[in-house]
């Protein structure tokens, strides 16, 4: 048998047949197989690139949230006491200990220590000791406590004056050595060689009598200004400060000073108990941050139960606590300090929200995407109406027609959502937390090609028999329209109920796409009765242009649905991301301004007069000095005590001249500047105050008075005389910002003028603010924020906590949430913009022929060319204007829908919700793009009609 006659076949008539009409058809069919091509592969594209892009966008944020907690203080902290009482002598080895732990993150589980770093070589601090000698000088009944401190990473902020830095190596037969601060020397009467003696704690269990030392003074240093916040907690390194004594009627003067590594073995030798010693750990968070974090989360919980697993057993004989080995060294249990994931949680709903409100835009494209497709496909079917009807005459069945449809297109969409998707994925970053998400790519493909036999079948199916009559289709036919009108505002309405009740997620994002639907229903409406209305003002004028423009434009209303819901889910979506950014970029400047009061604000811990502020203290910068101390106050009406009140001092005129249109200021002027600048009040003059709604509430009738203990002094009692309550405007009121962030939330508050400040006590628990505003009137106008910055530091000094508006507002705009979110709704409403002019155009040649038609009949009956254009103009104007005012009333209206899902205060660090700003010039700018297009369309329709000679006219009648 011939092999080759066995293998070649003849080919089926039939099978050829469909194969050169499928080639026959795609042919025709390119123009809209390249729109729904590219449609696909931008979609696909994007479901792989742009999860990869938010991840790097989140990444960043976090990056940027943990370098700014880990300058200010370490997330995470290590901490143990070393067991000097168990070996005889009582000894130490300070530093095997100190290098040790290193060692300590070997217990994390899953490869955690990768991403932990020690910074310096480890620290420890003993407890307060009582300084018996030498005295200071003051009043007899002062005490002094000295800490004891070893600090590597405070050397290079400081510059000794005199002296040097204690020793990290000192022989045993020598006093350990200690570094003082210039305030601290003074305070105390000692400088570089001086002696103390220093009683330390005794340990209970192993000690009688509290153990004794003597440290050498070996330098005196100045401290130098920080900008990551390194004295935060630390300012009795530079400044001591003096508090009142628990169990007796004197005070007690607290210092700090530092010392070298072996002190601790020097002080072991001498009895006294081992110190508190501290290893800070940094989170390295490089590359894909957020899933890093979130690794080391998990071992972080249970970090302190690995740690005393593997290197703790029985109990200490001295403490009875559990016993520890750490590099040799017996130790008590180890303390692990966690602030990596509170951080990473308060993260975790600043981003949910962020991806909430991402969602919005995101379901919009989505839709206005889909819609395209689905203006394609009917254009597409228009384009082959007639051979469809011809293979329906010839017997074609509806299967079979619906089976030629997808064998041309479904080709075409497969190959575009696989090169949209390797070119997404190839342009994807990588190392980021975010990945490419195939699912939501497959169901984008999976939607766009059962659209195609879905819209062939409506279109080719058979028709209905006539049997009914046609007042009984008209009936079902406005029944049915009635279901779906309902159904849409009915779910409409769940939806956003549900919206406003739980927030957003994946599915509740598309409510926003609901609205829009209902908006256009309600237009579909609205939009015939109106053009019914014109039309007969037109019918009663003179001339056919405007009647039969008006009468066109109501005969195609029903039939633009589509496009219209194109049309205004787009203006929507852009209107509403322009609300969102405005809003943002608004509340961004409003946080930057409550963080720092002024241009600049500066902090120091403690009630402390800064050296020549006056109103205008430095050149070409104006302060304006607050002092915040705590309280207890009783009420004059029935003596009932309020305790830990915050009253502040100010001086209104210094407010009122760095902020003019200040709210609080203008309030303080009224109220509280009663007296001549620079009088000193009496003791026995009530003080005029303000107070905040909360403490009103507790004294609705009279006022309140308070006892201030001054050492050495005679008690003084003062009365606070209210003369106004704060209101809301003022409570929030900038001025007020660096020192309502020191207060926990609810804290009674008490304003009272600066003129009282020599009747209240130094507090150290207090703090100081000074607001710094350029002066407009001087060269100062718009002070650099270097200039601010020294000017600060001249005033309170280098311990001063600087914040500068500028700063402060760059880095608000550059964190990663607030560009991502920015981002995603500029390239989410262009994209959107692009596929709504995409389905519009289509829409538009899917109904030109139609207007073609009317046209072309009046320019045979003798209609000219300018009336021709006039009638092209007049069909469309309405479609415009529905447009414009629905995408408007959507972007408008959504976002007073859903105000209680949009959380934004998060993302501006203002004290409250920031009101919603519309960006009404992007508005308008999009309202007139909208309708210069749809002019465009028809300028471009009478163009092309005027170039058609009498017989293609005459063909189109």
């Amino acid at each position: 048998m011939d092999t080759d006659a066995a293998v070649t076949r003849p080919v089926r008539p039939g099978t050829a047949v469909t194969r050169r009409l499928i080639r026959k058809e795609s042919r025709g069919d390119l123009p809209m197989l390249a729109c729904l091509a590219v449609l696909v592969l931008v979609l696909t594209a994007l479901c792989a690139w742009a999860p990869a892009l938010a991840g790097r966008q989140e990444d960043r944020a976090l990056r940027q949230r943990v370098d700014a907690a880990q300058a200010q203080a370490p997330l995470i902290s290590l901490s143990t006491t070393p067991a000097v009482f168990n070996t005889s002598p009582p000894s130490v080895d300070m530093a095997a200990l100190l290098a040790a732990g290193r060692t300590l993150t070997h217990p994390l589980s899953g490869g955690a220590a990768r991403h932990l770093s020690f910074t310096g070589g480890g620290s420890y601090d003993y407890d307060p000791a009582s300084l018996l000698t030498p005295r200071p000088p003051g009043p007899a009944s002062t005490s002094t406590q000295l800490t004891v401190s070893y600090l590597p990473s405070a050397r290079d902020r400081l510059r000794y004056v005199t002296g040097r830095a204690p020793a990290d190596h000192t022989p045993l037969t020598t006093a350990p050595q200690i570094g003082l601060s210039q305030a601290t020397a003074r305070a105390l009467g000692v400088r570089t060689g001086s002696r103390l003696s220093v009683e330390f704690p005794k340990t209970p269990g192993a000690q009688n009598t509290a153990p004794d030392a003597e440290l050498v003074v070996s330098g005196v240093y100045r401290t130098e200004a920080a900008t990551d916040g390194f004295w935060t907690g630390r300012e009795t390194l530079d400044q001591p400060s003096r508090y009142q004594a628990e169990r007796s009627a004197g005070t007690v003067l607290a210092v700090r000073g530092l010392v070298g590594r072996d002190a601790a073995d020097l002080l072991a030798g001498a009895g006294v108990g081992g110190p508190r010693v501290t290893w800070q750990l940094r989170a390295d968070l490089s590359g894909a941050a957020l899933d890093r974090a979130r690794a080391l989360t998990g071992p972080l919980s249970h970090f302190g139960a690995d740690l005393s697993a593997a290197l703790c057993q029985g109990s200490d004989w001295v403490t009875g606590d559990i016993a520890c080995q750490v590099g040799g060294q017996s130790t008590q249990s180890l303390l692990v300090t966690d602030s990596l994931t509170p951080l990473l949680t308060t993260f975790t709903a600043q981003d949910q929200q962020a991806r909430a409100l991402a969602t919005y835009a995101v379901d919009a494209l989505a839709a206005v995407a889909l819609a395209t497709v689905a203006v394609a496909v009917r254009l597409l079917l228009r384009r082959r109406q007639p051979h469809l009807r011809l293979q329906r005459a010839r017997g074609a069945s509806t299967a079979r027609l619906v089976l030629l449809r997808c064998a041309v297109a479904w080709p075409v969409v497969l190959i575009a959502a696989l090169l949209g998707w390797a070119g997404g994925a190839y342009l994807a970053p990588t190392g980021t937390s975010g990945s490419p998400q195939p699912l939501p790519a497959a169901l984008t493909t999976a939607v766009v090609l059962l659209t195609v036999p879905l819209m062939t079948w409506l279109a080719v199916r058979e028709p209905r028999r006539p049997g009914r009559l046609r007042r009984t289709r008209r009936r079902t036919a406005v029944g049915r329209r009635l279901v779906l009108e309902l159904t849409v505002l009915l779910a409409t309405a769940a939806g956003v109920a549900a919206l406003r009740s739980q927030g957003p997620d994946g599915i509740l994002g598309a409510v926003p796409v609901l609205v829009a639907l209902a908006v256009v229903l309600l237009l579909l409406r609205v939009y015939p009765l109106v053009l019914r209305l014109v039309l007969r003002q037109t019918r009663r004028g003179r001339g056919v242009v405007g009647f039969v423009g008006a009468a066109r434009a109501a005969h195609d209303a029903p039939a633009t649905g589509l496009a219209l819901f194109v049309l205004v889910l787009t203006l929507g979506t852009a209107v509403f991301g322009g609300l969102v950014q405005r809003t943002v970029d608004d509340g961004l400047t409003t946080g930057a301004a409550w963080s720092t009061g002024a241009d600049a604000s500066a902090t120091v811990a403690g009630t402390v007069a800064p050296a020549g502020t006056t109103a205008v203290a430095l050149t070409g910068i104006r302060t304006a000095l607050q002092h915040l101390r705590t309280l207890d106050l009783a009420g004059q009406a029935d003596g009932a005590v309020v305790s830990q009140v915050a009253v502040i001092t100010v001086d209104p005129r210094q407010l009122a001249a760095i902020a003019p249109k200040s709210p609080l200021a203008d309030a303080l002027l009224t109220g509280l500047a009663t007296t001549p600048p620079g009088t000193r009040l009496d003791a026995s003059v009530p003080l005029p105050s303000f107070l905040s709604p909360g403490l009103r509430a507790r004294e609705r009738t009279g006022g309140f008075t308070t006892t201030v203990v001054t050492q050495g002094q005679p008690p003084v009692n003062l009365t606070l005389k209210p003369v106004g309550t704060l209101t809301d405007a003022e409570l929030r009121d900038p001025l007020l910002g660096p020192v309502t962030a020191q207060l926990p939330e609810g804290t009674p508050m008490l304003i009272t003028t600066a003129t009282a400040d020599h009747l209240l006590s130094a507090q150290a628990s207090g703090s100081t603010v000074l607001l710094l505003k350029g002066d407009g009137k001087s060269a100062g106008d718009g002070a650099s924020p270097t200039a601010l910055r020294s000017a600060a530091a001249k005033a309170l000094g280098p311990l001063a906590r600087i914040r500068v508006r500028a700063e402060t507002l760059g880095a608000l705009r550059a964190d990663g949430l607030t560009q991502g979110l920015g981002t995603l709704y500029t390239t989410g409403s262009i994209l959107a913009a692009l596929s709504g002019l995409l389905a519009l155009a289509l829409e538009l040649t899917l109904t030109s022929h139609e207007r073609s038609r009317t046209t072309s009949f009046l320019r045979t009956l003798g209609l000219g060319g300018r009336e021709a254009g006039a009638i092209h103009f007049l069909q469309l104007l309405p479609l415009a204007v529905a447009s414009a005012v629905g995408g408007t009333l959507l972007g408008l209206l959504e976002p007073r829908l859903l105000a209680g899902t949009l959380d934004l205060r998060q993302f501006t660090g203002g004290p409250a919700q920031p009101a919603l700003h519309t960006d009404y010039s992007l508005t308008v700018a999009l309202v007139a793009g909208v309708t210069a297009l749809i002019l465009a369309a028809a300028a471009t329709e009478t163009v092309l009609a005027r170039r058609r000679r009498l017989g293609a006219v005459l063909r189109l009648t």
